[in-house]
């Protein structure tokens, strides 16, 4: 059992965090010793854990609380909802810095992708893709995804002769 301070260095987050997340009801202590120390069991540190990626992914707290009252079939649901927001914030901040530059600098022309086909390419060789690999990982995507998958592919710079040829693999 791990007090909410020792719990709180474990999970390299700040007692306070902890506290707020007891409040908003996401996580409770296992018990409390004689003294009234809130004490943390193996279950609670786990729960924290899963709070703790939630979070990371940029999950609201609510949405979490879903996630974790619910069953574990809404989990890929309120993901891909998350990750479609993410998607479209992503294009609206994009929007304004192309506003941004034209105020500055009228018929300049817009930066290079943050991220071409190229570096996605060598990103995804250093990940240990091989061609194949890397056929198979397109075909999933357009598979579960291809609304997405051709956003993705018109992010990366690519003409649209050459994402008609990826999205037919």
């Amino acid at each position: 059992m791990l007090t909410v301070t020792q719990l709180a260095r474990q999970a390299k987050l700040s007692r306070t965090t902890l506290l707020y997340y007891e409040r908003a009801g996401l996580l409770s202590p296992t018990t409390r010793s004689d003294s009234g120390y809130r004490l943390y069991g193996p279950e609670a540190q786990a729960r924290l854990a899963q709070i703790a990626a939630y979070r990371s992914y940029g999950l609201p707290l609510a949405r979490i609380r879903q996630l974790l009252e619910g069953e574990d079939s809404g989990q890929p649901k309120l993901l891909k909802e998350h990750f479609h927001q993410l998607e479209q914030e992503i294009a609206r901040l994009r929007a304004q810095q192309r506003a941004i530059l034209a105020v500055l600098e009228p018929g300049l022309p817009l930066p290079e992708q943050a991220v071409t086909k190229a570096r996605w390419v060598a990103i995804m060789a250093a990940s240990g893709f091989d061609e194949a690999a890397m056929r198979d990982w397109h075909r999933n995507f357009e598979r579960m995804e291809p609304e997405a998958h051709q956003q993705f592919l018109e992010s990366l710079g690519i003409d649209d002769a050459e994402i008609r040829r990826i999205r037919q693999l």
